[in-house]
Order: structure tokens, then sequence, then C-alpha cells
């Protein structure tokens, strides 16, 4: 029988992978075959591995390093780097600081290329990209109402009745059915987006409450939206890069945003994961890393990264296919 390579046997799926990383005042660096972070205490230096095989993504924060030996192993190992202000806010690219969404994807060319076939296909005909937005936004309405009715979030002080959940979707749910451009789409998002905030901040009274632009929020509740978010936007462009599908090609965001299909991938489970969880943490006092720990806790045992990959690959297939 033919020997099997070590390396295959510590192969892991992406969507199988547990650890999402926020690094800040260290070094990223190679130590003994090992990638590792170092941190300075006083005069003595303490090295913590990173189990890259079992990683998804990873962001750098203030006042942090990484050797070129690191981001070969990482890139091999196809973990997604991103470096971003302090908190995991804003996302930076290397070069430009205004970028909202900049990840620096291992530079394989060496991707499947199975569904990025299925992808064009249906891509290049704008009524099909426009079924492809509304796919995206109706299993968006799915994953929240699946998620905000279950009992670890009731538990955790997320109390939101059920039927006051379907009341509230079943109209928006209607409504993407029947959009007839990706300008209705976004008009439903945004309306969207301010009905599940009231009953958010219902669900935990949480008292006043506006969603501020751009990471100018300084109350708890944006604050970790804003952090939040980031983290739902590595596993989008995680997500995007095993699939082997450009950032480029969205589906609804892609005409005023660069990268708009993080966005599109980011958005089916942002509401169901992240918001909820930004307004537990907040009532609770948390600091970011508690809140950090928790979000990503939450998209570990929701199999997040699972369902924005068979999402991407159900529409990929379904849609290419009518253009085969």
């Amino acid at each position: 029988m033919e020997e099997i390579a070590s390396s295959e046997l510590k192969t892991i799926l992406h969507s199988k992978r547990a650890n999402l990383y926020y690094l800040q005042h260290c070094r990223v660096l190679v130590n003994g075959g090992r990638v590792e972070y170092v941190t300075d205490e006083g005069s003595r230096s303490r090295y913590w591995n990173i189990p890259i095989a079992n990683t998804t993504s990873i962001l750098l924060g203030t006042g942090t390093s990484i050797t070129q030996a690191a981001m070969r192993e990482l890139s091999k190992a196809g973990v997604l780097v991103g470096f971003c202000g302090g908190g995991g806010t804003p996302l930076f690219s290397a070069t430009e600081v205004d970028v909202d969404v900049a990840w620096l994807t291992p530079q394989s060319e060496y991707r499947p290329t199975e569904y990025l076939q299925h992808w064009v296909r249906f891509w290049f005909d704008d009524e099909l990209r426009l079924q492809a937005a509304r796919l995206f936004q109706l299993r968006r309405l799915e994953r929240i109402e699946a998620l905000w009715t279950d009992r670890s979030l009731r538990d955790a002080g997320f109390l939101i009745h059920s039927d006051a959940l379907t009341r509230a979707l079943a109209p928006q749910r209607d409504a993407i059915a029947s959009a007839s451009s990706t300008v209705d789409l976004l008009t439903l998002e945004a309306r969207l987006t301010k009905t599940l905030f009231k009953l958010a901040v219902t669900a935990v009274n949480y008292g006043e409450f506006t969603r501020a632009k751009r990471g100018s929020g300084t109350d708890p509740a944006n604050r970790f939206l804003d952090h939040g978010n980031y983290l739902a936007y590595g596993l989008a462009a995680t997500a995007t890069w095993v699939l082997g599908i450009p950032h480029g090609l969205a589906v609804l965001h892609g005409k005023t945003r660069r990268g708009g299909l993080v966005f599109d991938i980011a958005d089916l489970i942002k509401d169901a994961v992240i918001l909820p969880q930004a307004f537990i943490s907040a009532m609770k006092g948390d600091e970011e890393q508690e809140f950090r720990q928790a979000c990503i806790e939450r998209l570990t045992r929701t199999a997040s990264l699972d369902f924005m990959i068979d999402t991407v690959k159900e529409v990929a297939l379904d849609l290419g296919t009518l253009r085969a």
C-alpha cells in the first residue's frame, strides 16, 4: 500500500477548523519548525504555539510583527492573515488604510475550479445573479430564525418570543422573493437590520441604541458589533478561498464595495450569531477579549463556516447548472 505523507494525515478541512486568533503586542515567527507568537514580559520572552493546521484566520493588531518564514508556513496551511487596528478593527490592507476588508490570502493559484466554473456560468447573467442574491438573503433569514430562538441564547438572557420573530421576518421573506433589483434587496437589507436591532434591544432590555457608522460608536454594543463583524468577514474570506471563488464576484454588494462577495457571505451569519452576542456581552459588561472568545465559541458551536461554505456551494451548483 502506498505510504501517505504525514502532512496529509494532519490536514483538517477548513470548515472543521476551530481557531480564530486576534494578536496584539507580540511577534509571530517560526521557532523549531512551529509557528509561534512571542510576548515579552520584562526581561523574559514567552512563546505560544499557534496550531496552524486547525486555524482558519489570524488578525494582527497593534504592535505586532510577523516574519517571512511565518507567512510562508501560514500560507502553506491555508490560514488567512489580516492586519488590523486595536481591538480587531478596522481591518487594513498592506498599502491602503481605508479599505474595509483586505485579507492577505495564501498566494497559491492551485485552488479548485469546480465551484468557480459554476459561479461564473450564472454570474454574468443579471437575472441569475439577482436570484443568487435573493437566495443568500433567504438563507440569512433562515439562519436568524433558527439561532435566535436557540436555548443557549435564552439561557444567556437573550429573550425573544418565536412568534414575534416570525412576524418580523415573514414580510421580509415575501419582499425578498419578489425583489426586482439589487437596489430593492439592499433597501430591504437596511430595513431588516433596523428591525433586528429593535428586537435585540428589547430582548436584553438594552435601552436606547443607535447603530454608529464606521466604528464611531462608543457604547459597548456598537464596539462589539464592529469587532465581531470582522470575525465574520474573516470566515467569509476563508470560505471564498476554500472554494476558489474571487472576492470580486459579488452578487449584492459588489457595485459599491470592493471585495463584495466577502460581505455577501458574512451576512449569512452576522445577524444570526454576532448581533445577539454583541448585546448579550454588552449587558454583561464583558471586556473585548471575553466578547471575542464568546463569538468564536458560538461561531464554532453553530458550525458557521460549514453553513457559509455549504450555502455558496449550493448557490453555485443550482444556478450554474441552469447555464450549463
